[in-house]
C-alpha cells in the first residue's frame, strides 16, 4: 500500500523543477567554459568511494557529514562524497603525474549527513578549482582571481573578500610550546570569539607573557589592509615563517587593490577555517544577503603524500546552487521553441531534423494529447504553406483544439 505523503522528499534533500533546472545547469556549462579557458580542465570524481579516500586530509573534518555504507562485493567501508576535493586531489597524485602544474576542476552534487544550519539542503551541488604543483603566492592569487571570475559571470552583487593564513597560527602554537590538548582548546575558543574566556584561558598555563599577549590579541587582529602592519608588531617573535606569511598576505592585498579597486577586502588573522585541512593562506567570498560565505578556498599543500606524491595545492569550491539563488538574470530565451503537429509526413520530419540540427527546440504533438501549444510553452508553429514547411509565430496561429 503506498503512503498519501509518498510525494516528500528526505529534510534537506530538494529536486529541481524545469525552470531552476534550466538556470542552473546554465550556469554551470558557463563556469565550467571558463574554467576551461583557464586551462582548468574538467574531472569527474566518482559519487561513492572508499572511505579512507573520502577522509583524507580535510575528510577527518567531514567524518560526521559522511554517509558510511558496507560494500556487498568487498566488505570495504564506502562513504558517500561530501567533499570532492580529496578525490580530485587523489587524481592529480596518482592518475595523472605530472611534474608540471596541473589545473584542475569539477562540478556534481554531495551529499551531507547534517545540512547546513542556514542553507538547510544536504545535497550541495559543488562546483571548483584545483591548482597543484606550486606553491608560491602566484598561484593563490590566480584561484582567487578565478573565484572573483566565477562570482562575477554568476552576476553576484557587493562581494566582499575575507582573508587569513592559518600558518601563523600554527607557527605561534609550536612556539609558545603548546600540546595537542591545549593547541584543540584555545581553537575551539579563537573559533568562538569568545575573548573573555579566552583571557581566562591564557591565564592558566606558563608561557611566556609575549606570548600571552598575543593570544588575547589574535581575535582583534581583524578588519582592512592596515590589519597587516598591525599585526606585524604584535607578531614580532622573530619567527620566519610568521614574518613569510603576513608579507604573502601584504603581497596579495597590493594585488587585489591594483586589480580589484573596488573589491572590499578584510583580513582576519584569527580566522581558521579548515585549519585541520588547510596549511596557508585562506579566503572567503561573502554578500550582505548571505549570512555564511558563498565561496571559500586557501592553500593545502602534501594533501597527496597518502596518494602516493605529495605536491603544493590550492584551490575554492562553491555550491552552485547558492550561487544559482543569487544570480538576477532570466533563463534564456532567445531560443524559440517551435510546434510541430503530430503528422506522419517525410517532408515534416525532415524539417524537424534540421531545426534541431541547427539548436531550435521543436516539441512535436502527441496524437489524441492534451494541451496547446502555449500551453506547452511554444512561441511558433510549424505549418505548411504552398507544399512547403514554413515556421509561424503563434499570435498569427490559431491553437486549435485541447485534444
Amino acid at each position: 500500500m503506498q503512503k498519501k505523503d509518498s510525494w516528500l522528499l528526505p529534510e534537506g534533500i530538494t529536486e529541481i523543477l524545469p525552470e531552476q533546472a534550466a538556470r542552473l545547469e546554465g550556469l554551470r556549462r558557463n563556469l565550467l567554459d571558463t574554467f576551461d579557458c583557464w586551462g582548468y580542465q574538467l574531472v569527474i570524481p566518482p559519487f561513492v568511494d572508499y572511505l579512507d579516500s573520502l577522509l583524507t586530509g580535510s575528510g577527518h573534518d567531514l567524518d560526521l557529514q559522511t554517509f558510511k555504507l558496507t560494500d556487498q562485493l568487498s566488505g570495504e567501508m564506502l562513504g558517500v562524497r561530501a567533499d570532492m576535493t580529496p578525490q580530485v586531489a587523489r587524481m592529480d597524485a596518482h592518475n595523472l603525474k605530472h611534474e608540471w602544474p596541473t589545473r584542475l576542476c569539477y562540478a556534481g552534487t554531495t551529499l551531507h549527513t547534517v545540512g547546513d544550519p542556514l542553507e538547510k539542503t544536504r545535497s550541495p551541488m559543488q562546483i571548483g578549482a584545483e591548482l597543484y604543483g606550486h606553491a608560491g603566492i602566484e598561484s593563490d592569487y590566480e584561484v582567487i582571481r578565478l573565484m572573483l571570475e566565477m562570482l562575477a559571470i554568476s552576476g553576484v552583487q557587493n562581494v566582499h573578500l575575507d582573508m587569513g593564513h592559518v600558518g601563523i597560527y600554527r607557527a605561534l602554537v609550536e612556539q609558545a610550546g603548546l600540546n595537542q590538548r591545549q593547541e584543540a582548546e584555545l581553537f575551539d575558543i579563537l573559533q568562538r570569539k569568545a575573548r573573555t574566556e579566552l583571557a581566562e584561558w591564557v591565564d592558566q598555563f606558563a608561557m611566556p607573557e609575549q606570548f600571552k599577549a598575543i593570544f588575547n590579541a589574535l581575535p582583534k587582529l581583524n578588519g582592512g589592509v592596515e590589519v597587516l602592519a598591525t599585526a606585524a608588531g604584535i607578531l614580532a617573535v622573530g619567527n620566519p615563517v610568521i614574518s613569510a606569511a603576513l608579507s604573502d598576505l601584504q603581497s596579495i592585498a597590493g594585488k587585489l587593490q591594483r586589480d580589484y579597486p573596488a573589491l572590499t577586502v578584510s583580513f582576519d588573522l584569527a580566522e581558521l577555517r579548515g585549519y585541520h585541512y588547510h596549511t596557508g593562506m585562506v579566503f572567503a567570498a561573502f554578500v550582505p544577503t548571505v549570512g555564511r560565505e558563498i565561496a571559500r578556498g586557501g592553500r593545502y599543500d602534501n594533501i597527496g603524500a597518502v596518494f602516493g606524491r605529495a605536491r603544493p595545492a590550492t584551490g575554492f569550491s562553491a555550491d552552485l546552487k547558492v550561487l544559482a539563488s543569487l544570480f538576477d538574470g532570466a533563463v534564456d530565451t532567445a531560443r524559440q521553441t517551435v510546434f510541430a503537429p503530430a503528422l506522419d509526413d517525410s517532408d515534416l520530419s525532415q524539417v524537424i531534423r534540421d531545426l534541431r540540427a541547427t539548436g531550435s527546440r521543436v516539441v512535436q504533438q502527441l496524437p489524441g494529447q492534451q494541451g496547446t501549444a502555449a500551453e506547452m510553452g511554444c512561441s511558433a508553429v510549424l505549418e505548411k504553406n504552398d507544399r512547403q514547411w514554413v515556421i509561424k509565430p503563434l499570435a498569427d496561429h490559431s491553437a486549435g483544439p485541447r485534444g
